[in-house]
């Protein structure tokens, strides 16, 4: 081979090449971390409704590593994730040195067991909220079908008059919800078996019978709707008259 002109040649270009590349690669490695190519302006594209902006900027600043080029898209969006009512986070680079930031916030439907919340798509995220809210109780990985529920169920209750306040699954499929009206609150037991044609069916006859029992002045404060052809209601306070004994 050393007396191989051509190939010493060709090995010397490719070598040539080679360190040519690597030497560009190194430029280019050193050239985009430089100070030219940091970001300058960082916007957040719409004002926050819930999430902390305070929170929101010092997680951009502690994650915001890098330059136009460098910059590590995937960790940054995971840490903006981290911080309570942020849903979905999009960064968008614009040359030279802009970066904007659009943040889609939850916007909660129910609270969701003991400490979270619950938005209309069933997901369950944990944030403060001292609002008026609904509550949902049920196993886990259950939430997007109680928010489905929910929406069906309250769509048959409002013309009714009944504001629906609470819906619970439990862990063996039994339905029951909480609702409240001007005389005061109405518990509905629906069961594990078509829960949606049950309330339909109170739904047809309410008017004539809670209905008119509480426009009457009388208090209704439970329904059992797990019964084939009717439903059992509770007044509290009520007692049975027996009939008197003849002498």
């Amino acid at each position: 081979m050393w007396d191989d002109v051509k190939a010493l040649n060709a090995a010397a270009v490719t070598l040539a090449a080679l360190v040519a590349v690597a030497v560009a690669g190194g430029v280019v490695a050193w050239a985009v971390r430089q100070p030219a190519f940091a970001f300058r302006d960082v916007v957040v594209t719409a004002p926050l409704s819930r999430a902390n902006a305070a929170h929101v900027e010092a997680v951009l600043r502690s994650e915001l590593h890098g330059t136009f080029f460098t910059l590590d898209i995937d960790a940054a969006r995971a840490a903006l994730r981290e911080v309570p009512w942020v849903r979905q986070v999009a960064l968008r680079r614009q040359w030279p040195s802009r970066l904007e930031v659009t943040i889609d916030e939850y916007t909660p439907l129910a609270r969701w067991n003991d400490n979270a919340l619950v938005d209309a798509d069933g997901n369950v995220f944990i944030a403060d909220y001292d609002g008026e809210l609904p509550q949902f109780e049920g196993p886990d990985g259950r939430a997007a079908e109680l928010a489905g529920r929910y929406r069906d169920f309250r769509d048959v209750l409002a013309p009714l008059g009944l504001a629906l306040s609470g819906v619970r699954l439990t862990p063996r499929g039994s339905w029951s919800l909480a609702t409240s009206h001007d005389g005061g609150t109405l518990a509905i037991e629906l069961g594990r078996n078509d829960p949606a044609q049950r309330l339909a069916r109170l739904a047809g006859v309410y008017a004539r019978t809670i209905g008119a029992m509480v426009s009457a002045g009388t208090k209704v404060d439970y329904v059992d709707l797990r019964y084939r052809a009717g439903f059992a209601a509770r007044v509290p306070g009520f007692r049975e008259k027996l009939p008197k004994k003849l002498a």
